[in-house]
Parts: structure tokens; C-alpha cells; sequence
């Protein structure tokens, strides 16, 4: 919510915030003094948490699923930018900042008049028309792991002063409450949610796995499915051949009648969920139509180039692939690799030389595919990272974490492009007006899907908790 951010330091460590509706001043806890008056009044009536946050969701739901919006999206592509790049040197440039915080960039005018964008981005710039450019992204939290967590969930962290590993009881990512609501699979056999380049499957130095990619504690069988094999890789082939499907089915019949002597003893989760993910494969490898989804060797070479022959740009004609197949959820990640975007030292450089390139050429090409073919008026796509980067320029040549400020895009799903909604600070350092926070993004997402964002999950406590606790960004969409 907008109001954990506005006392100067970080809210009290607390597992999920609620507010009811209409703005006031806040308190340094998340809740205004009028609503913990009416707080305390209702609870001297009698009425307790769980009724107070179902009068809630039933009201916003009512004015949220009436929207002419909602649901306008059946499916959504989500590009992240894995260690997040610096925002003054790609989409919020400060020409006039001093030299300490201005980029080594020019910025170049764009396919819309008055808006401008790094000259290492020509062409998206041509794209400006089809982008929503919110410029004024915020949160508390300059760890990349519990802010990842953050933004993929729109949820802060239970521990967000840790630098923590996955965890069963984290909240669900986007793709993990996807597949949590459709409770089935694609037309073709695929999961509702997937994961390509998926970060959180690659272990650090520590023995990290990151939060913020997985089902939490909606449960393992949530997770999306992810792919960390590279789709530009000359033998991708995410799946083993079957040359004898019939023998994999006679293997699953021989499977169900030993789980039906299982089911006489207690099963462990750990068990059920082999169960879960043994299913799922099965489905995979005996649907050849799941199979074609991931075959890029059908599509031309010269638009397999045109969106460059790298994980990030391979990963967005795989996910254009996948809407087309049905799935509802796409996550491409960006690769960590050397050239990610986490650019504490040599910032410059690196993203003249690989990442911007990079990122200029693979979006700009799913943005002109997805146009082309008619999808993109039903697919929201959103480009995003963790955080920003320092305003100021480092002794390394760097910009460091910087979560305070950051801009994020969204296209597709009928939403007004050329648009730049909310603006930073003259160092792009603070929101000047109109601040976001990971909880509008999410619900603005969910809302767009087709999903009431006041939807309410079981938490690890067993007590109903909405999906987000944000609000939709009408203003924007």
C-alpha cells in the first residue's frame, strides 16, 4: 500500500496489511487513524477480522468486476529484468540533473511528441505509442531477494530485512495464483503458468534459491512451469523424446493401482506432490501438441533474428508462442548470466554495449509480432524489475539498488499507449507525484485477467488474506 513508504523508514515486520476504503492520512503501521477508529468500533459490535475483510472483498469486488476492464486481458507476458536496470539511463533520463546523476546517455524523441527515451532504445522508441510508461514505481526494499519477492508478488515479504531463501510460506507469484484460479491446464496440455530463463532455478555461491518465483503456501503444485534451459540454445529441447507413448501410459496405469495401496497408510505432502509433478509430466510428454508449443524451429529464421538470437529475445518469441498455445501467464526471465542488470560498477558500458541492445531488440520485436498477429489487444504485456538504480553515479562508474524510485511499462490488453503516468523527482530519485506501489501493480494485473484482486487465499495461518491489497490503476488502463 502507498502508505508504508510515506513515515521514512520501513513498516513494522507484519505478514499482510489491509485498508478500508477511501484515502486519509496513514500511520507509520499501514492503517489511517480513521480506520483504526472504525476498526475498533467494529470490533466492540462484535464483527472480527475475517467478517471485516469479507464485507470488504464482496464491495470491491462488486465495483472492480463491474469494470469495463476487467478481464479485458486472457492471457499475460511478463518481462523481468532479472537485477533490474538503472531507470535514469533507459526510460526516465534527466538531462538536467548535475553530472553526479545524469547519464552518459542522450535521450532521443520517440513515436510520440513529448516523450523522449535513451538513444541506446531506437527501436522502442518507434513503440512509445503502444506503451504506458509509469514513472513513478516505489517501495521500501533494496535486497534483491525479498524486493523480487515484492514486485512478482505484490505482497512485501514476511522477513524483509533478511535476505531469505524460497520459502513455504511466502505468497504466491503471479504465475502460481494463475494456475491456482484456472485449476486446470492450457488447451494444449500446458500449464497455465510458465517461467522461461527461469533465475529462481540457479544457485548462487550461498545455496540461494530466490523467493518470489513459486507457489509459497498455496503449495508446490502452484509452482509454474519452469524452463531454465536457454530457448536460443542450438539443442533446445526443454523435453526428453517419447518414442513410445504407449508405454508411458502403461507405466501411469501401473503408478495408479500402486496409489491406491498407497492411500491406505498416511502420505506424506512430499509424496503428494511427487504425485502432482509425475502427473503434469505425463501430461507434457504425451500431448504433441504441448510439444510443438516449444519448438521454435517452425518459426522463420529471419524472425528468430529479428528478435535476437539471446535467452531474453528467443524467451519472448517462446512466450508469443505459448499465449498462442493458451497458456495465461508467461514469465520471461532475464538471463543471469555476466550481462544482467545489476551494474554496480562499469553501469555505462554494460548497458551500452549488451543490454540495451539486447532489451531493445527482443521487446520492440514481441511488441511488432504480437501487434501483427492480433494478440496483443488480448494480451497484457509488463516490463519490470526489482528496483531502480542509485541516482548517483558511483567511484566504479555504477549506480547500486535503489528501490525508492523506478519505472515500469505496460502494453497490450487495450490500454492507452503514449502515456507517462506519475513522474519522478529532477534526479529521478522520488516520486514527485502519483507514487505506485507493488500492491497497484498487481491488483491492476489480476484486475486485467479476469481475477478480483480481493479474491482471498488461505494464509499459512489459516485466515482469508485478498490476493492484493492494492488498487487498480483506472487512471491508467
Amino acid at each position: 500500500m502507498l502508505g508504508t513508504i510515506a513515515c521514512g523508514h520501513a513498516p513494522p515486520e507484519r505478514p499482510y496489511m489491509f485498508s478500508i476504503p477511501g484515502r486519509s492520512l496513514r500511520t507509520c503501521e499501514g492503517l489511517s487513524r480513521r480506520e483504526w477508529l472504525r476498526l475498533g468500533g467494529l470490533s466492540s459490535m462484535g464483527l472480527g477480522l475475517d467478517g471485516l475483510l469479507a464485507g470488504r472483498a464482496e464491495a470491491d469486488s462488486r465495483a472492480v468486476t463491474g469494470s469495463s476492464s476487467f478481464g479485458r486481458a486472457k492471457s499475460c507476458i511478463v518481462l523481468f529484468m532479472f537485477g533490474a536496470p538503472a531507470h535514469q539511463d533507459s526510460w526516465d533520463m534527466k538531462p538536467a540533473a548535475p553530472s553526479e546523476v545524469r547519464s552518459e546517455f542522450s535521450s532521443i524523441p520517440s513515436a510520440v511528441a513529448g516523450i523522449s527515451v535513451c538513444e541506446h532504445l531506437p527501436l522502442l522508441a518507434r513503440h512509445t505509442g503502444q506503451l504506458a510508461q509509469l514513472r513513478s514505481v516505489t517501495h521500501p526494499d533494496n535486497t534483491h531477494t525479498v524486493a523480487m519477492h515484492y514486485m512478482l508478488t505484490g505482497v512485501r515479504h514476511r522477513r524483509p530485512r533478511t535476505n531469505p531463501q524460497n520459502a513455504s510460506d511466502d505468497f504466491p507469484c503471479f504465475g502460481a495464483v494463475v494456475n491456482h484460479v484456472a485449476d486446470g491446464l492450457a488447451g494444449d496440455g500446458l500449464p497455465q503458468g510458465i517461467s522461461l530463463n527461469a533465475p529462481a532455478n540457479q544457485v548462487s555461491a550461498n545455496n540461494h534459491i530466490f523467493p518470489g518465483f513459486f507457489g509459497g503456501f498455496l503449495g508446490p503444485g502452484t509452482d509454474p512451469l519452469f524452463i531454465s534451459q536457454h530457448p536460443n540454445d542450438k539443442s533446445f529441447s526443454p523435453f526428453p523424446p517419447v518414442d513410445r507413448p504407449s508405454r508411458l501410459l502403461d507405466r501411469q496405469r501401473l503408478l495408479a493401482r500402486l496409489d491406491s495401496q498407497a492411500r491406505l497408510v498416511e502420505r506424506s505432502s512430499r509424496v503428494r506432490n511427487l504425485g502432482e509433478y509425475y502427473q503434469q509430466a505425463m501430461t507434457l510428454l504425451t500431448s504433441p501438441r504441448a510439444r510443438r508449443a516449444f519448438d521454435l524451429g517452425t518459426e522463420a529464421p529471419a524472425l528468430r533474428d529479428r528478435y535476437g538470437q539471446t535467452p531474453f529475445g528467443q524467451g519472448c518469441l517462446l512466450a508469443r508462442r505459448l499465449v498462442e498455445s493458451g497458456v495465461r501467464l508467461v514469465t520471461v526471465n532475464w538471463e543471469r548470466d555476466d550481462a544482467y542488470w545489476d551494474t554496480h560498477a562499469d553501469n555505462f558500458n554494460k548497458h551500452r554495449k549488451s543490454l540495451l541492445p539486447n532489451l531493445d531488440r527482443g521487446f520492440s520485436a514481441l511488441l511488432e509480432d504480437m501487434q501483427t498477429r492480433g494478440l496483443l489487444d488480448e494480451t497484457l504485456i509488463v516490463w519490470l524489475a526489482e528496483f531502480g538504480r542509485t541516482p548517483k553515479i558511483n567511484a566504479k562508474a555504477g549506480r547500486d539498488h535503489w528501490a525508492a524510485c523506478n519505472t515500469v511499462l505496460l502494453a497490450g490488453a487495450g490500454i492507452p499507449g503514449g502515456q507517462v503516468y506519475g513522474a519522478s523527482d529532477r534526479q529521478a530519485a522520488y516520486p514527485a507525484r502519483d507514487p505506485v506501489a507493488p500492491e497497484d501493480l498487481s491488483a491492476t494485473i489480476y484486475h486485467l485477467l479476469g481475477i478480483d484482486p480481493r479474491q482471498a487465499v488461505r494464509s499459512p495461518e489459516d485466515r482469508p488474506v485478498p490476493l492484493s491489497t492494492g488498487q487498480v490503476l483506472s487512471r491508467v488502463i
